[in-house]
């Protein structure tokens, strides 16, 4: 009698749902946490990959994987013979991120600009409660730029540097950091308005400028924050005028019509 054999079923092995890809985040979700709560801090050595590996469940790759990520952004600098050491990240990476993902988004100057609004005007209330004769001479520097760079189409930078001066002498680390994140779009926002500007609008912008400084050296939170909203308006204006021109025509600013607006609805 012949006997036959019954071929075993194939053992399948299925991954648990939602398990995909959520390694790496599983690892980096742990390592964010850690930094956050302070468990772990600047100059400290994290563990060995294969004791994370171990501890979260995941494979020394997917560790190694979230590593090199973090590695990206400063978070961790991965020294051989070593190990990973968690560092202090340049806010500069952040800004790069930033403007990264937002280079393809429309409109997203816009967005940037109101966040820009929010932060500076918070800033300046704090700066004129907090700043000191070094931030003042800061600003007074960088408004003797912005006067001696204001035919310059590429003069700018000058005024993206003392609204920078401004945001720093609020003493506030996380505005700043903020705000630093977004200078790219910032300057570049700064250099394509200066281009666009008439000359009786630049007398305007040193005016503006001037009356900010005048409003920190004060201490007067209420009237840097008009200031500063009035002084906001004339890029509101220019961003108007620029969608509503045809195409390939430069908008031209015009401050005092806008200003007498404002003026009267803060009546």
């Amino acid at each position: 009698m012949t006997s036959t054999r019954t071929a075993p079923a194939p053992s399948i092995t299925r991954p648990k749902a939602g398990a995909q890809g959520g390694g790496f985040a599983k690892v980096f979700g742990f390592l964010r946490d850690q930094l956050l709560e302070g468990t772990i801090r600047n100059g400290d050595r994290l563990l060995p990959e294969r004791e994370l590996a171990l501890q979260l469940g995941v494979s020394r790759p997917v560790v190694r994987e979230a590593l090199r990520a973090l590695s990206m952004m400063g978070v961790v600098e991965i020294r051989e013979r070593v190990g990973t050491v968690v560092c202090q990240p340049d806010v500069s990476v952040l800004g790069d991120v930033f403007a990264f993902s937002l280079a393809q988004v429309p409109d997203a100057i816009d967005d940037v600009m109101q966040a820009r609004i929010a932060l500076e005007c918070q800033a300046i209330r704090l700066a004129c409660q907090r700043a000191t004769t070094a931030d003042i001479e800061r600003l007074r520097e960088a408004l003797d730029a912005i006067e001696a760079t204001m035919n310059d189409a590429d003069g700018g930078l000058a005024d993206f540097d003392f609204h920078l001066a401004l945001v720093r002498a609020s003493k506030s680390d996380v505005i700043a950091q903020l705000y630093t994140a977004m200078a790219t779009l910032l300057t570049r926002s700064h250099r394509d308005r200066r281009r666009v500007i008439d000359d009786a609008m630049k007398a305007t912008v040193v005016d503006d400028h001037r009356r900010l400084l005048q409003a920190v050296i004060t201490g007067d939170g209420d009237s840097a924050d008009l200031a500063l909203r009035l002084h906001f308006h004339i890029g509101d204006e220019l961003r108007r005028k620029k969608a509503m021109a045809p195409q390939g025509t430069a908008p031209a600013a015009r401050a005092p019509a806008a200003r007498t607006r404002i003026s009267k609805e803060k009546k």
